[in-house]
């Protein structure tokens, strides 16, 4: 079935904005896009119309609308799993004292869909909404892991492995062997991968099919769980992860630490 241009256009250009790029001149989606400037005004205009884009009336720059925060919201109330899991995920933090999140996959990527934060243990780059990389996080390890050989095969084709930091998994073979290491231990460890000074651990989350729908994490800085420190929150972390699972309608027992 044919795409239709100007709509795939028009999304080229919303995907061209992000945390590191939140405004953008016509001239600098122009050239990133390689359209000629008539066509992206046309297309801003249009976007602009629906709020989807707005332009700051002193520099002339673009930026993502309103719209876009009102459609998001929509989508994450609507998402039964972050009501099902908010309580366990309230009630992990408040017992261990860190960090906690639920991220789905989305694509080749995780995304953050919710999250509470610890007092003690407030990770900054886990922000809703984000995306995370598969190969670099406790969470993107977990949900590629349980996926079908055939899914896992599609995300890695021509997959980038990125280093983020010296300890970052940089080749499919390795991140192969950390994927049949976690269906062994039925849980992941982002050992500095990620963040520096920061280590996090994701256990699965299963639906009413027996199929991982999301991955629950705890967060916190390294020497938080040095030695046996990390053996009492992966058992936490893992009854945490039984008990939203049940309450999605997962009715098989999931091994424990």
């Amino acid at each position: 079935m044919p795409i239709i241009q100007s709509v795939d256009r028009a999304f080229k250009i919303l995907d061209l904005f992000n945390e590191f790029t939140p405004e953008l001149k016509i001239s600098e989606i122009s050239l990133k896009l390689g359209l000629n400037k008539s066509t992206v005004h046309s297309l801003l205009k249009t976007l602009k119309e629906h709020d989807y884009i707005s332009q700051n009336v002193e520099t002339g720059k673009y930026s993502l609308g309103m719209k876009l925060v009102e459609r998001s919201n929509f989508l994450m109330n609507s998402m039964d799993i972050r009501s099902i899991a908010k309580q366990p995920l309230v009630e992990l933090s408040m017992d261990t004292g860190l960090a906690v999140h639920l991220v789905i996959l989305d694509g080749h990527t995780g995304v953050y869909i919710d999250k509470v934060d610890s007092p003690t243990a407030v990770i900054g780059y886990s922000r809703l909404g984000r995306r995370v990389p598969v190969h670099s996080s406790a969470v993107g390890k977990v949900l590629l892991a349980y996926q079908s050989e055939e899914a896992r095969n599609e995300i890695l084709e021509n997959y980038h492995y990125q280093k983020h930091t010296e300890k970052t998994i940089s080749t499919y073979q390795a991140f192969q062997e950390e994927l049949t290491k976690v269906l062994e231990n039925g849980y992941a460890i982002d050992d500095e991968e990620n963040e520096p000074g920061i280590t996090c651990l994701a256990i699965p989350i299963y639906d009413h099919a027996s199929k991982v729908t999301a991955a629950v994490s705890i967060s916190a800085p390294s020497a938080q769980f040095a030695g046996d420190h990390i053996h009492p929150v992966i058992s936490k972390l893992k009854q945490t992860g039984v008990a939203i699972s049940k309450k999605l309608g997962y009715s098989s027992t999931l091994a424990q630490a």
